[in-house]
């Protein structure tokens, strides 16, 4: 007979679960308030995130670390398989379908925690020296960053595709790279930046960021900074947020979420809830220096808070018209399940990682 492992619960970060609920209930409040039915199908997603939480908590993933290499490159065969079998949307061709369900999946959002767990795979085995890594070892990681990059820029997906790219490279400079390299990446991409502008996007890229630069901004645009200008200091009864309750908002329970909530809770509330990202994203990286010999933890913990800040800035500065409009999420918030249920599982290998931490070895022992 088995007994749970009481490392568990001694060891488990139970500091992570209070940042992410205060988001998970916002978030599940307002798009009830726009949609009962969304808010009903909301709770299946939320049920389905923590069976898969308690799963990958309980999986011996320091036991079986070596094995990250091959759920790495299924994930590009997957990425791959979009490109050569995927279906396309609005001009886009990101999933693929499952056989016999009418159901789809796609590649790019299950890749994300793959991509970080390989991340933390190369440092563990290859720890940075004390003054950074040097252009070969640069160069060798490098390659599993740039690659799913090209794959998932190229369904076209370049709003993921970027904050990936970011992701990777920002976790190589936390880690250590050495100054020399530093100084080369921002001579390349003062070089190379207008040239994939040219020559690496696609038109309606381009058109997004003509619109950004232009004097009028986009419809989408438009009615999002109206939501969030009518607003004001304190925000509106949910009866009286005419923006999302007439729908003139687009897309008001996913994308452009944020602006429901300056229209709903006014300045204060969007400033409290970019707070309660911040300190998420700090508590996160601060980790770099509580568990500094445990590159398992850190490089993840730093990939996590990277992630949460790329997508949270790239949406928000979207909705109030300062970035070009890109299909990014705001991470826990915005409806949807794929998104959501991979943030869930991410938290969840980190938990795995923390509890686990000073032995390595399953988490059931048998009691005689």
């Amino acid at each position: 007979m088995y007994f749970f492992d009481k490392r568990i619960i001694s060891h488990f970060n139970y500091e992570l679960i209070l940042f992410i609920l205060p988001l998970i209930i916002l978030s599940h409040t307002l798009v009830g308030e726009i949609s009962e039915m969304l808010s009903q199908k909301q709770l299946i997603y939320y049920f389905v995130a923590c069976v898969l939480f308690t799963v990958v908590l309980l999986l011996p993933l320091r036991e079986t670390i070596d094995f990250v290499p091959i759920f790495y490159w299924s994930g590009i065969v997957l990425l791959l398989a979009t490109l050569i079998i995927g279906e396309s949307r609005l001009g886009a061709t990101r999933w693929i379908g499952i056989p016999f369900t009418g159901q789809t999946i796609q590649p790019s959002e299950l890749f994300k925690p793959i991509f970080l767990l390989q991340m933390a795979f190369l440092i563990y085995k290859n720890p940075p020296p004390k003054d950074g890594y040097r252009l070969k070892e640069f160069i060798y990681i490098s390659f599993f960053i740039i690659l799913p990059f090209i794959l998932i820029a190229t369904e076209p997906d370049l709003g993921t595709g970027l904050v990936l790219a970011l992701v990777g490279f920002g976790i190589l400079f936390v880690a250590g790279i050495h100054k020399k390299i530093l100084v080369g990446i921002v001579i390349f991409l003062a070089i190379a930046g207008p040239l994939f502008y040219m020559y690496g996007m696609k038109d309606y890229q381009k058109k997004r960021v003509t619109d950004f630069l232009s004097e009028k901004p986009s419809y989408h645009v438009q009615q999002s900074v109206i939501a969030i200008g009518s607003g004001g200091l304190v925000g509106k009864e949910a009866e009286d947020a005419t923006q999302s309750q007439l729908q003139f908002l687009p897309i008001a329970t996913s994308d452009f979420i944020f602006a429901y909530v300056v229209e709903r809770y006014g300045f204060l509330g969007a400033i409290g809830l970019v707070a309660i990202y911040l300190l998420l994203v700090c508590y996160l990286l601060l980790m770099n220096f509580y568990y500094k010999n445990d590159y398992l933890i850190t490089v993840f913990a730093t990939g996590i808070g990277l992630l949460i800040f790329f997508n949270m800035s790239v949406n928000i500065l979207m909705v109030i018209g300062f970035a070009p409009v890109v299909g990014i999420p705001l991470p826990l918030f915005s409806y949807g399940g794929s998104s959501f249920i991979n943030f869930i599982v991410i938290f969840a290998i980190l938990e795995n990682f923390l509890a686990f931490r000073f032995k390595v070895g399953y988490m059931f022992e048998k009691k005689f």
